[in-house]
């Protein structure tokens, strides 16, 4: 396949100028339409492609990264065409994704802040469906003497609300050096540390409802390593 033509040019105008470096948010990324149909893929899906985990379930779909390099498997067409879409804004540096999570959270869900790490290209993308979240960003725990404890309260930052059909693009900052995670709620408040509420259509103050989310985190893993190789090694 040939590298996407990239158009981070058009990305400037959705970054989100109050967060760090560089957040992209783009509201109805897919049409309602696209929504529902990718929803009822979702769960089309056999049940031996979930993994129960505390707090949600998955569907891994491209292969397991793994250090060595991924085992790539086939992408089904219903995420592909995701996938080029998204690579096609250049968010991959010229690559094409070749990895998505399925994650579902039901109402009250959620998971620890955390990093994806050095496996993946730095830029995570995520489609949402089915309903809002926060996603909350933290500072990672120092390891310096003489500091006071570290908990997540002191080292929370911001918050981004991510509507059903939008998708998110982290990059530089937001994805090397800060941790993210959802807290498990069943409502959010909507405060001045959720910083790109300018671009959600809902107000300063206001309390959202969650329902059950899908999310399609949609990545590039570099190193790919093919099955004949993998049935070499001994």
């Amino acid at each position: 396949m040939e590298s996407p033509t990239c158009n981070l040019e058009e990305l400037k105008r959705f970054v989100v100028k109050d967060a760090p470096q560089t957040v992209y948010y783009i509201p109805d990324f897919i049409t309602e339409d696209e929504e529902s149909y990718l929803l009822q893929q979702v769960y089309k899906a056999p049940k031996t492609k979930w993994t129960q985990l505390s707090g949600r379930r998955l569907q891994n779909w491209g292969g397991l990264p793994h250090p060595r390099g991924m085992v790539a498997e086939k992408i089904p067409d219903w995420l592909q065409d995701y996938c080029e879409k998204i690579s096609s804004l250049g968010a991959f540096g010229g690559k094409t994704a070749n990895h998505v999570l399925v994650n579902e959270y039901k109402q009250g869900e959620g998971i620890m802040p955390h990093e994806d790490g050095p496996l993946y290209h730095p830029t995570v993308t995520t489609i949402s469906l089915g309903s809002h979240t926060l996603l909350d960003f933290y500072k990672p725990v120092s390891c310096r003497e003489g500091e006071t404890p570290q908990t997540e309260d002191n080292r929370y930052l911001l918050s981004l609300l991510v509507m059903p059909r939008s998708l998110l693009i982290l990059q530089d900052e937001m994805y090397q050096h800060l941790l993210h995670g959802i807290q498990g709620r069943t409502h959010d408040l909507l405060t001045e540390q959720v910083v790109n509420l300018s671009s959600t259509g809902v107000l300063l103050g206001e309390t959202l409802t969650r329902g059950t989310r899908v999310s399609l985190t949609i990545r590039h893993v570099p190193k790919v390593m093919k099955m004949k190789l993998m049935l070499g090694r001994k």
